[in-house]
């Protein structure tokens, strides 16, 4: 054998990752123009663009810090739409300004993917501390 046709160890794992890869993905390739159903029936797709309210809003002045429970329309933080899948179990999650907005999304996301949360907040938005409190229970 001449040294223009020699095979490297290299090349010779590269082609196999090649083909792993492949046949890994492929299925998913396969299945792509199936219509699957799960228990309930097909499979319903909204258009996120349409679920939530759109500017312009009413102007909301609030002393600082505002509570977002008196707010209008109230921001989606997950409460309802999101749904966990077990990803942080066993996992400890301090969440500051966990009582709303990005904050409280983040106390909820952790909660239900089944994080141990604990939230810190001003003393004047109990209120809205203790609705994600009785949420992420």
């Amino acid at each position: 054998m001449n040294e223009e046709n020699k095979v490297t160890r290299r090349q010779v794992v590269a082609g196999l990752g090649t083909a792993l890869a492949a046949a890994a993905v492929s299925p998913a390739f396969a299945a792509n123009g199936l219509h699957l159903k799960n228990a309930d029936g097909p499979v319903k797709i909204s258009d996120p663009t349409t679920l939530h309210s759109k500017p312009p809003f009413k102007s909301q002045p609030q002393p600082w810090p505002g509570l977002q429970s008196k707010m209008d329309p109230v921001p989606d933080c997950g409460e309802t739409s999101y749904k966990g899948s077990g990803r942080l179990m066993g996992r400890k999650a301090l969440i500051t300004g966990g009582d709303s907005g990005m904050g409280r999304a983040a106390a909820i996301a952790y909660a239900r993917e089944g994080a141990d949360v604990a939230i810190n907040y001003y003393p004047t938005e109990e209120p809205d501390a203790q609705e994600v409190v009785a949420l992420i229970k």
